[in-house]
């Protein structure tokens, strides 16, 4: 029976594909994408809805192409700082992780309309713009770390629920294999099985647990976007998706338990450890439509449609269970599992406004809802996605709405000031935080080329179960910390 270790964007439980959440989590995590962009709209806090005339428009509301009177092509680079603080049984653990990738590389190609002689060069569809481009919409990397002494359970606990909860399972009776479960017989004769760790006042089961996560998802984009009379703006945008993922966890716990051998009770130390690895590959298709109105020359409301993305997913996963018991024997079970599947991700719908002050600079925000509680695993063959997964995604799952906003101010006549802030909303109904960013940058512009810079520091948090074993399970409360730094060069032509 298969156990795997499931990371959401904001909780992390490692249970029994049989018994509580199954794909349902990759689901969610895999529905938490955020836009790509340039380091520009980066410092801004991400709101790109209303702008409009940044290349961010390719991979963000297409409508935005619409503005772009020349030719123009960016590449946005970055570099990730991931540190995690775990708290476990009264422990503190600091990790991290640094990687570099690259965010953004997109390019518009301005087409003039050809209008008759003699009509408004300002009045009906003034240009027709092409987009291609590139972007990150997910990055997996991370290490997270925690451990303890724990005195109130073991994760062969874990295994002994198992054991006796069902007749025909593989985890459990490779926990019994190796000693780790117990069979006891009742006063009637009846057997049920024990853990055999022992815990009590002088003996704790000593466990941690490393998690390595990397990867991510990105998004290659073909836009269009239209101009009518500088006053509305239209576009569509065809999005090809995929994902990469790599998990590996390793739960280790050693301490003492209990051995009956020659009808004797002995007292072994033992030390062993559980391993998951986990490989997830998905190549998907969504759609994009947006909308951006200007009432006024200062004022600009947006609208941007973003389809479910249809996902073809596949999934290898291994675990393994290595015991070695003092004085006895060392014992190892591994098997590997692969499913392909399909996936369909929540769709998006997004409001902004943006204000600006003649050529000083601009205001603007965005709202954006995503209900997770529509994302939707498909059944096939060998996977019956409703038996218990789906019902998950709509019971644990909820609406969320992500909120963003950001100010640009020009300095001089080449320098840019920048900064913003968004909240992405949390989509769990227990546990887990939204995430919270803050961003600045600067930006340079001096004829066909341009420099933006920006770092971006967020923080969010999420309680991570190692196993279930009713009020017993022990929980390991994260904090998570990025700090993101980007810059973008882009030349116009």
């Amino acid at each position: 029976m298969k156990l795997k270790y499931i990371l959401s964007a904001m909780v992390m439980v490692a249970i029994a594909k049989s018994s509580f959440a199954q794909y349902s989590q990759d689901a969610i995590r895999f529905s938490t994408t955020q836009p790509g962009s340039t380091a520009r709209i980066k410092a801004i806090g991400n709101a790109n809805v209303a702008v409009g005339g940044d290349l961010t428009s390719v991979s963000g509301n297409p409508a935005g192409l619409g503005f772009f009177t020349r030719s123009e092509m960016s590449v946005t680079p970055e570099f990730n700082m991931f540190k995690s603080n775990s708290s476990y049984l009264g422990n503190n653990t600091n990790d991290s992780k640094n990687n570099g990738n690259l965010n953004n590389a997109a390019a518009v190609f301005y087409s003039q309309l050809n209008t008759a002689r003699g009509a408004s060069k300002t009045e009906g569809w003034l240009s027709l713009n092409f987009g291609v481009g590139y972007s990150r919409t997910n990055n997996f990397y991370d290490n997270t770390t925690f451990g303890g002494n724990n005195n109130s359970s073991s994760i062969s606990d874990y295994y002994t629920n198992r054991a006796n909860a069902s007749g025909t399972d593989l985890l459990a009776d490779w926990a019994y294999a190796h000693k780790l479960v117990r069979d006891y017989r009742d006063p009637n004769n009846v057997p049920y099985y024990g853990s055999a760790v022992i815990i009590d006042n002088n003996t704790d089961a000593i466990q941690r647990n490393v998690i390595t996560r990397t990867g991510g998802q990105s998004e290659f984009n073909l836009s269009l976007g239209a101009n009518n009379s500088n006053k509305f703006y239209i576009g569509a945008s065809l999005g090809i998706a995929t994902i990469n993922y790599n998990s590996t966890q390793i739960f280790s716990e050693s301490g003492v338990l209990s051995s009956f051998e020659n009808n004797t009770n002995v007292n072994r130390d033992f030390q062993s450890a559980f391993m998951q690895d986990q490989a997830t590959r998905g190549t998907g298709a969504n759609v994009k439509l947006g909308m951006i109105y200007k009432p006024v020359e200062s004022l600009r409301l947006g609208f941007n449609f973003t389809s479910p993305t249809w996902y073809n997913m596949e999934d290898t996963y291994r675990e393994t269970l290595a015991t070695d018991v003092s004085g006895v024997n060392s014992f190892r079970n591994s098997e590997v599992y692969t499913l392909n599947y399909d996936l369909r991700t929540p769709l998006k719908v997004a409001g902004g406004i943006a204000y600006f002050f003649k050529n000083y600079g601009f205001i603007t925000g965005d709202v954006e809802y995503v209900d997770y509680s529509s994302a939707k695993l498909m059944s096939n063959d060998s996977y019956d996605a409703d038996f218990e997964d789906n019902g998950n995604i709509r019971t644990f799952y909820k609406g969320a709405v992500n909120t963003r906003v950001g100010a640009e101010a020009r300095l001089g006549r080449f320098a840019y000031l920048r900064g913003g802030y968004n909240i992405f909303g949390n989509p769990m109904r227990d546990n887990g935080s939204n995430i919270k960013t803050a961003s600045g940058g600067l930006g340079f512009r001096s004829g066909h080329y341009s420099v933006d810079a920006t770092y971006l520091h967020s923080t969010g948090s999420n309680t991570i179960f190692p196993y279930e074993v009713g009020d017993a399970s022990p929980s390991a409360l994260i904090k998570r910390t990025n700090d993101n730094l980007y810059l973008t060069l882009s030349y116009r032509f």
